[in-house]
């Protein structure tokens, strides 16, 4: 009877704690954001500062960095994006930097599945983009990439980490494609509004 007791106690202790997952040192945290007609998706892992010096040293200048930890940051477009000024097709894509002190090159790559940057292939490249690197005026603990709408046809992809911001804008990439399709939405809206006002 005590076996019985203690082998039904075990199941239940390992069902409730079954929920659980060990805490991560770089928790993966996935972004979605509304934008224009479908929405874009990032993936990646938020490393700390931990009192190490970040760019220059943890993550060296002129090297491909992951953009975040453990297994390569992703992100995904359900529509053709203006991705810093170059157009690239919708899909999920590898999200690569090779940041400098002054400017960072952010790199769209094929390869979306890999562990960190050590199989970073450049022939897969999509597209590779330069942009300014700003100060922050407060340290930036936890590494943090957030999307911020500006309006219904643009945002900006902004990576965050110790006193580092940088900023790629994002646009529709094919507008004139967006307002045509909008323009039909809406009347496909309003007939539907209109059959259900009869009934």
């Amino acid at each position: 009877m005590k076996k019985l007791l203690l082998t039904t106690f075990l199941a239940l202790s390992v069902a409730a704690y079954s929920q659980f997952t060990l805490p991560a040192a770089s928790p993966r945290q996935k972004v979605e954001q509304q934008f224009s007609m479908s929405k874009i998706t990032v993936d990646y892992g938020r490393p700390g500062v931990k009192g190490r010096k970040i760019f220059g040293e943890l993550v060296p200048f002129g090297k491909v960095w992951r953009a975040g930890a453990n297994s390569s940051t992703k992100i995904t477009f359900e529509q053709s994006i203006d991705f810093g000024g170059k157009v690239v097709p919708a899909g999920t894509y590898g999200l690569f930097v090779i940041p400098t002190e002054k400017e960072w090159k952010v790199i769209l790559n094929k390869d979306s599945q890999q562990w960190g940057a050590y199989s970073y292939d450049e022939k897969l490249n999509v597209i590779e983009v330069t942009v300014p690197v700003l100060k922050l005026s407060e340290m930036q603990e936890v590494f943090e990439i957030a999307l911020n709408p500006k309006d219904e046809n643009a945002i900006d992809l902004v990576f965050k980490w110790e006193n580092t911001k940088v900023i790629v804008p994002l646009k529709t990439g094919k507008p004139e494609t967006v307002a045509k399709i909008t323009e039909k939405l809406k009347e496909i809206k309003q007939i539907e509004k209109d059959a259900a006002a009869k009934k």
